[in-house]
């Protein structure tokens, strides 16, 4: 958040994935999915000129 005058104004977004319990097997696929995503989410589609939007991909144990 910055603020712009006398208005708070959002000028970044950082988003963490974090998947629990994913075998290894299917790691690939999730790090393909997430390298894709944005291109395919309405949101990060309307906001992506205003708004600069970065992700990371974590896998945690859930357990």
């Amino acid at each position: 958040m910055v603020k712009d005058g006398k208005v708070l104004v959002v000028r970044r977004i950082h988003v963490t994935y974090r998947l629990a319990d994913v075998a290894e097997d299917k790691r690939d696929a999730a790090r393909r999915a997430h390298e894709h995503h944005a291109e395919f989410c309405p949101v990060a589609r309307s906001i992506r000129d205003a708004i600069d939007i970065s992700t990371e991909l974590e896998f945690v144990d859930g357990h």
